[in-house]
C-alpha cells in the first residue's frame, strides 16, 4: 500500500495543471530524438528549438494564467476610488494578451454594477496593461523603436519573439513610452554633488525631414519650389534641403573634475611608443551622471536653452558651482546661451567640441596632401595638439604661413581659409588648456549620442 502525502498531492495537481506544455516539451523532445534531427546542423536546431520552445513557454504562461484562473475566489464586494461597489459578478471574463512568447488569455472574475464600468481584480494582481500588448512588448518596442524606423524595429521583435504585432502597434507602444518623459525627468533626483563638482550643460541642433502635410508654410512653399522627388521611396541627395525642421535637443549633467594633458587626448605622432611597442596610459576624462535631456522640434532654440539653463539653476540654484556649456560653434546657439547666462547672473564657460574644431582641421590638411595620404593624419595631430596647449592664434598663424609656403591660390586654400577664420572668430570657447587642467570635458558625447536616438512621434 502506498500512501499519498501533501508533496504528492501538490507534484499531482501541479502535472495536472501544466499537462498541456509538459505534452508539448515532450514532443520536443521526441523530436530531437528522432533520427531526422540527428543530421541536422548546428543552425538548423537553433531554429527548431527556438520555435518549439517559444511555444513551450507561451504554453507555460497560459496554463498558469488558467491556474490562477480557476483559483480565483469570489471577494464579497470590489469598490472603486469613488467608493462605488461592484457586488455581481460574471465569470470566465476573457481578455488577450499579447507577450514576448506569444499571445495567451486571461481568464478572470468580472465586478458589475449598475451605470458603472466593470472591474477585474485579477487585473491588477497581474499588473495588466489596459491595452492587449504586454509591458514587455511595450518596452522592447521603446528601444527598437529609438534605433531606426518602426518598420525595422516592428521586424526586430517578431525575429525575436514571434509575436505577430505590426508597424502601428510598435508605434502606439513607442508614443505610449514616451508620454512618461517628462514626468520621469520632474522627479529625477540627480546625486549630491560638492560646490567643486562642474556642471555641464550643452545643446545641439538636429535637423529632421518633416511630412509634407506637417511642414511650415514657409517651410512648404521652399518644398514645393524644388518639383516633386526623382525616386518613388525615398529622397534623393539635395531634395531634403527645404524639407527639414530643426530639432533643438539640450542636456545637463554632472562629473567630477578629471584634469588631463595634451598627451591624454592626442598622442604626439613624432614620439615613439616604449621599447615593447606600447603606447603610454592615458587618463580618462570626466563621467558623466545625473543626465538629464530635453529636445522639441516645436519649441524654439531659445526655449530649449532656457529650459536647459532652468534645469542647471535647479542643481545649483545660488550659482555656486562651475558651469561649463558644450557646444558646436554656431553663431545664434552661443548668443542664445550668452543672453540667458546674462540674464539669469551667473558666469559660464562655453567650449566647442573639439571634434568639430578637428574637421576644420582635417579641410586645411586636404588643401596640402593628396587624398589618401597617410602623413595628413600626423600633421593635423600636430596642429591639434599645439590647439589643445592653448595655441589658437598659433594654430591659425601657421596655417597662414603653411598656404604661402605651398603658394596655393582661390580654391585651392579653401579649406584653410575655413579652418583660421573658424579658429579666430572662436578664440575665446577654444581655450582646451583651461578645460583640461580643471578637469573640464571637452567633446559634446552626450548630446550626440541625444541626437543619434532622436525619434519624433
Amino acid at each position: 500500500m502506498s500512501v499519498v502525502g501533501p508533496a504528492d498531492g501538490v507534484l499531482e495537481e501541479c502535472e495536472d495543471a501544466f499537462a498541456a506544455s509538459a505534452g508539448m516539451f515532450a514532443a520536443a523532445c521526441a523530436e530531437l530524438a528522432a533520427p531526422e534531427a540527428a543530421v541536422m546542423t548546428h543552425a538548423q536546431l537553433e531554429d527548431l528549438l527556438g520555435a518549439r520552445m517559444r511555444e513551450v513557454t507561451r504554453q507555460l504562461f497560459q496554463d498558469h494564467l488558467t491556474l490562477r484562473a480557476r483559483d480565483e475566489v469570489r471577494r464579497e464586494e470590489v469598490v472603486d476610488t469613488a467608493g462605488v461597489g461592484r457586488s455581481r459578478i460574471e465569470r470566465d471574463r476573457h481578455r488577450m494578451l499579447a507577450t514576448v512568447f506569444g499571445k495567451v488569455t486571461v481568464v478572470r472574475i468580472a465586478y458589475r454594477g449598475t451605470g458603472v464600468a466593470d472591474l477585474h481584480p485579477a487585473d491588477a494582481v497581474l499588473n495588466l496593461p489596459d491595452a492587449m500588448h504586454s509591458h514587455g512588448l511595450a518596452r522592447l518596442a521603446a528601444i527598437e523603436s529609438a534605433r531606426g524606423s518602426f518598420a525595422d524595429a516592428c521586424e526586430r521583435i517578431n525575429a525575436v519573439t514571434g509575436s505577430g504585432i505590426g508597424r502601428r502597434q510598435v508605434q502606439e507602444l513607442a508614443v505610449s513610452a514616451a508620454a512618461d518623459i517628462d514626468a520621469f525627468y520632474d522627479v529625477l533626483v540627480p546625486a549630491p554633488c560638492t560646490d567643486t563638482t562642474p556642471l555641464i550643460l550643452s545643446v545641439d541642433g538636429k535637423g529632421v525631414v518633416i511630412r509634407p502635410e506637417a511642414l511650415r508654410e514657409d517651410t512648404a512653399r521652399a518644398a514645393a519650389a524644388k518639383g516633386g522627388n526623382a525616386m518613388k521611396t525615398r529622397l534623393a541627395s539635395g531634395e531634403k534641403h527645404g524639407r527639414k525642421r530643426m530639432a533643438t535637443l539640450g542636456a545637463v549633467y554632472d562629473a567630477e573634475p578629471a584634469p588631463r594633458t595634451v598627451d591624454d587626448i592626442i598622442a604626439d605622432p613624432d614620439q615613439q611608443d616604449d621599447a615593447h611597442g606600447a603606447a603610454p596610459e592615458r587618463r580618462q576624462g570626466p563621467k558623466a551622471r545625473s543626465k538629464w535631456l530635453c529636445g522639441s522640434v516645436i519649441d524654439t532654440a531659445a526655449q530649449v536653452v532656457a529650459a536647459v539653463f532652468d534645469q542647471a539653476e535647479h542643481r545649483d540654484p545660488g550659482h555656486r558651482r562651475c558651469w561649463v556649456v558644450l557646444v558646436h560653434g554656431a553663431r545664434h546657439q552661443i548668443d542664445l546661451i550668452k543672453a540667458e547666462a546674462q540674464q539669469r547672473g551667473v558666469d559660464v564657460h562655453i567650449i566647442v567640441d573639439l571634434i568639430h574644431v578637428l574637421e576644420y582641421l582635417w579641410r586645411a590638411a586636404w588643401c596640402l596632401h593628396d587624398s589618401g595620404d597617410a602623413s595628413a593624419e600626423s600633421w593635423v595631430a600636430r596642429h591639434a595638439r599645439v590647439l589643445l596647449d592653448g595655441g589658437v592664434q598659433q594654430t591659425a598663424a601657421a596655417l597662414e604661413e603653411a598656404v604661402r609656403a605651398a603658394e596655393l591660390r582661390d580654391a585651392q586654400r579653401k579649406g584653410i581659409d575655413e579652418a583660421v577664420n573658424y579658429l579666430t572668430g572662436k578664440a575665446e570657447h577654444l581655450r582646451y588648456d583651461t578645460a583640461l587642467g580643471r578637469g573640464w570635458p571637452i567633446a559634446t558625447g552626450i548630446i550626440e549620442g541625444a541626437c543619434r536616438h532622436l525619434v519624433i512621434i
